[in-house]
């Protein structure tokens, strides 16, 4: 038995395949997903790589929040944000981290500075180096 998964963005179906399993970065952690699941819908994680097997083969896409509903035999991802860990340069994740940190460090000491939104930003650059970098 697999599971269909499904990934869209606004731009895209971004990937359509058949899975044997699929972890997913919801909002309250990882969710691990088999055939025959019971119905759910989450919140995923602001940022995260969702990882799923087909017939050994293990896959990872990076996400930037949205939502996932569950069916017995499917999986909807519905994200702003899905690239394959090959599709993001390294040296621009490590910019774009570094960038991210100072930002976050400017925030700390300025009150005009909206330190969520740094934390954020934060938390993508981060995702997007590790899959990057492995």
């Amino acid at each position: 038995m697999k599971l269909n998964l499904e990934i869209v963005t606004p731009e895209r179906l971004f990937l359509s395949q058949q899975v044997d399993e699929v972890q997913v970065p919801a909002l309250d952690g990882e969710l691990g997903i088999l055939p025959g699941h019971i119905p759910l819908i989450s919140q995923l994680a602001i940022a995260g790589i969702l990882s799923c097997r087909a017939d050994g083969v293990q896959t990872r896409v990076v996400l930037n929040g949205g939502f996932v509903e569950v069916g017995p035999n499917k999986v909807m991802i519905l994200t702003s944000y899905a690239k394959f860990p090959t599709e993001i340069d390294l040296d621009t994740a490590k910019q774009e981290l570094d960038l991210a940190e100072r930002a976050l460090k400017a925030a700390e000491k300025d009150p005009n500075v909206d330190i969520q939104e740094a934390l954020i930003k934060l938390e993508k650059a981060a995702i997007n180096y590790q899959a990057a970098s492995q």
